[in-house]
């Protein structure tokens, strides 16, 4: 991959130049003609974008520019201003919406929430369905995340999409030294995720390996797992088979948890959890785990891609060197898998379906990648300099940006509110098949409302 990384960024310095929107640039999309706002303003709302964020850099680098060149054909072409910028926060964007259907103006807009909110919205009609007759979008182009569409599609409407592949979110890091002492070869882990052999069993022997009294004074030296418990649940029963909600031959949401992949994976998250991880010292906040993996005395730590992959991650400057590899299958399990939590962009309902189709064809445009910097190996650039081997990138994260799953329990509200509370926090010290029993009543009750509306 580094060749064809060192291929397009020589490619990059070709394509940037000035664009001339009196035609279509090359590597430009055509527009489609009759669609014109007169002058209006078009603003997709987030959550994030202040407006110093929005605002346009004085000093743009070659691919900031690009970026503004593309956009200023777009608005030219369509003759609007597209501004994006956010409106309410994580978990009040969405009653920005709402409260626009309620009382809506002549506003052009559209909202990119979080996936844990968007359940009730949805099946009480907040938003517009994409793919209706008058639609001048391909929502079926590989371009739009498989995943999110079908978690956004209901009764065959299509209510919210997200553009491009999933950011990958929990997997184990692992110590290179520290399994190296232990006598394990830590390349080995990735030959095994790439021939589908990395598998529960074969972690936990090496978390056998690796949990060590060195000096024998009846205290643990080295432990095998460090990191978040609650994500190592959630992704033990996807890595399983199971699922926590799913729909049934009716059409209607229940829960699913009880399967015997379901219980199989919580009482193993448990066990493992409970023999070979580090307890968490007194006084410290819910991420002490990242100062644990960085002492060097874990050998696993389980916690999403962001902790090693980001500018400036908490793992940067680590002494020891690490990888990450996807959790390994289960017995019912059938791949490597993560659990996406990628954002959905909707259309308030309030908005007639004809705007509707023209914002969606704008929200098309707007959200393709930058021409002249659309190669399929771009989204790699930025890492190679970030982390401590190449196959963490090539093999780890390229498969995992392809192979999430979308909880169905977002459909009742954020994760921590439907399973956190009253349920996975208490597993390591419960009976799993007690903690569903227990939590059962309040599910119930959440899914009644969800399929009644």
């Amino acid at each position: 991959m580094k060749k064809l990384v060192a291929l397009f960024l020589a490619a990059m310095m070709l394509c940037a130049s000035v664009v001339a929107l009196a035609e279509t640039p090359e590597g430009y999309p055509e527009i489609r003609e009759g669609i014109d706002f007169g002058g209006k303003t078009i603003y997709i709302y987030d959550y994030w974008t202040s407006e110093a964020q929005a605002a346009r850099k004085d000093d743009p680098n070659e691919e900031e520019q690009a970026l503004y060149d593309y956009r200023d054909y777009i608005m030219e072409k369509l003759n609007c201003e597209i501004i994006q910028i956010q409106k309410g926060g994580w978990d009040t964007n969405v009653q920005e919406l709402i409260n626009f259907n309620a009382a809506p103006d002549d506003t052009l807009c559209m909202y990119i929430l979080p996936p844990d909110f968007v359940g009730s919205p949805m099946v009480n009609n907040q938003f517009v369905a994409l793919n209706n007759e008058g639609s001048l979008v391909d929502w079926s182009d590989e371009k739009w995340n498989k995943g999110v569409s079908d978690f956004m599609t209901m009764d065959g409407k299509l209510y919210g999409v997200y553009a491009g592949a999933d950011e990958p979110r929990q997997g184990l890091y692992f110590n290179k030294r520290v399994l190296t002492e232990a006598g394990i070869e830590w390349e080995s882990i990735y030959d095994m995720q790439a021939e589908g052999t990395w598998t529960w069993d074969v972690f936990e022997g090496m978390l056998k390996q690796i949990h060590k009294d060195i000096d024998n004074d009846g205290v643990t030296d080295i432990y095998g797992i460090t990191g978040n418990n609650t994500d190592f649940a959630l992704i033990s029963v996807f890595a399983n088979g199971a699922s926590f909600f799913d729909f049934d031959e009716n059409g209607k949401l229940v829960s699913t948890i009880n399967s015997d992949a379901g219980l199989e994976a919580l009482t193993w998250a448990k066990n493992i959890w409970n023999t070979y991880s580090a307890p968490q010292p007194e006084g410290t906040d819910w991420n002490f785990f990242e100062d644990l993996f960085e002492t060097g005395k874990q050998g696993f730590c389980c916690h999403q891609s962001y902790a090693g992959f980001n500018d400036g991650a908490v793992y940067s400057d680590m002494e020891d060197e690490w990888g990450w590899v996807a959790m390994p299958t289960g017995p019912k399990g059938t791949g490597y898998t993560h659990i996406a939590t990628n954002n959905v962009t909707v259309i308030p309902s309030a908005i007639d379906v004809d705007t509707a189709n023209k914002l969606a064809y704008v929200f098309d445009l707007w959200s393709n990648p930058t021409p002249g910097y659309d190669d399929e190996d771009a989204w790699a650039l930025q890492y190679y300099s970030r982390v401590s081997d190449d196959r963490m990138i090539e093999e780890t994260y390229a498969m995992l940006r392809h192979t999430g799953v979308m909880n169905k329990s977002l459909y009742l509200g954020d994760t921590n509110g439907v399973l956190g509370q009253d349920f996975l926090w208490n597993l390591f010290g419960s009976d799993p098949a007690a903690i569903i029993e227990a939590k059962t009543p309040a599910w119930e009750g959440a899914l009644a409302t969800f399929n009644a509306q």
